[in-house]
C-alpha cells in the first residue's frame, strides 16, 4: 500500500468556526469555552452517519445530496497493489482535486489509470469521510529484451513497460530479442511456479529449435511446446539429486514423460 499524505490533495473543507453566540461571549470576557461532553460527541458522529446510510439507502437523488456536501471532498488517495508503477503517476491520471467529491462516478478515473501501460485492472473504493482507495492490478514484467536502447522491460505479451531497470530492481531472464513464444512461456511459468521462474537467468532458442532456459546451476532443455507444468518434473529431480550430493550441468525435458540428468564429464 502507498498512501500519498494524508493530506496530499488539499486540507478540509467543511468549514470554520461554528461557535455560538454564548461561547463568543464567553472568549470576549476571557473565559475559556466550556468543553462538550464526550457522550454528545459521540451522539452526534452516530446521528451523522446514520443519515449518510440513510442518503446512500434512499434512491439516486441521495448520493447527489451527498456529493454536495463538503465533509466528503476528496483529501487523499492511497494507491495499493502497485509494485512497478509510481504512485504519483496513477494519482496524476485520476486528475482530482478538493473540488471532487468521493461520491462522484469512479468510472472516469477507472478509464483514465487503465490507460497507463503497467496497469491491467483497476477498482476504485472509498473510505469515509474524504478517501480514494485505487487499487491496481499490473502487468507483471516477465523479461528483459535486449533492443538497441538496450535491455527493455517487457510483459508476457510482447509490450514493453515503462519500467526503467537502471533504476528498478528487476530481477528478469534476459531475451536476446522480442521473441513472443519464449514470452508468452515465461509469462506462464510467472504465474505458475513462481519459485522456478525467480531462477531462471536466461531464456533462448536452440540450434534445432529447442528452448534453453539458464538457470544460475544448471541449464534446461526443452521442446517449443513446452508448458510450465512439464518445465516443473525438474523441481523433484534437483531435490532427489540434492540429497545424493549429485552435480548435474543438464536437465533433458525434450524425452516424453522423462527428466534426463548430464552429469559432469570428468
Amino acid at each position: 500500500m502507498a498512501p500519498i499524505g494524508d493530506n496530499a490533495l488539499g486540507g478540509d473543507r467543511s468549514g470554520g468556526d461554528r461557535s455560538d453566540g454564548g461561547d463568543r461571549l464567553r472568549r470576549a470576557s476571557g473565559a475559556p469555552p466550556a468543553e462538550e461532553p464526550r457522550w454528545r460527541k459521540r451522539l452526534r458522529r452516530v446521528g451523522q452517519l446514520l443519515a449518510v446510510l440513510a442518503l446512500l439507502a434512499s434512491p439516486w437523488w441521495g448520493r447527489a445530496l451527498l456529493r454536495e456536501m463538503d465533509f466528503f471532498r476528496v483529501r487523499r488517495v492511497v494507491i495499493e497493489g502497485a509494485r512497478y508503477a509510481a504512485p504519483d503517476e496513477i494519482v496524476s491520471r485520476l486528475r482530482v482535486d478538493t473540488t471532487a467529491s468521493i461520491w462522484d462516478d469512479v468510472a472516469p478515473l477507472v478509464a483514465r489509470v487503465k490507460e497507463h501501460p503497467q496497469v491491467r485492472e483497476v477498482r476504485i473504493g472509498r473510505r469515509l469521510p474524504g478517501t480514494l482507495v485505487v487499487r491496481v492490478t499490473e502487468n507483471p514484467p516477465v523479461a528483459l529484451v535486449n533492443s538497441p536502447r538496450g535491455l527493455v522491460v517487457t510483459d508476457a505479451s510482447g509490450e514493453s513497460l515503462p519500467v526503467d531497470p537502471t533504476r528498478t530492481d528487476v530481477d528478469l531472464p534476459v531475451l536476446a530479442s522480442r521473441d513472443t513464444l519464449l514470452l508468452r512461456l515465461l509469462g506462464e511459468v510467472r504465474a505458475y511456479s513462481p519459485a522456478l521462474f525467480a531462477r531462471v537467468s536466461e531464456v533462448r532458442r536452440g540450434a534445432r529449435g529447442d528452448i534453453i532456459f539458464v538457470l544460475p546451476e544448471h541449464r534446461i532443455l526443452a521442446l517449443a511446446d513446452v508448458t510450465a507444468e512439464r518445465l516443473t518434473d525438474v523441481i523433484p529431480v534437483e531435490l532427489d539429486l540434492a540429497r545424493r550430493a549429485l552435480t548435474v550441468v543438464e536437465l533433458d525435458l525434450r524425452f516424453r514423460d522423462q527428466v534426463v540428468a548430464r552429469l559432469p564429464e570428468h
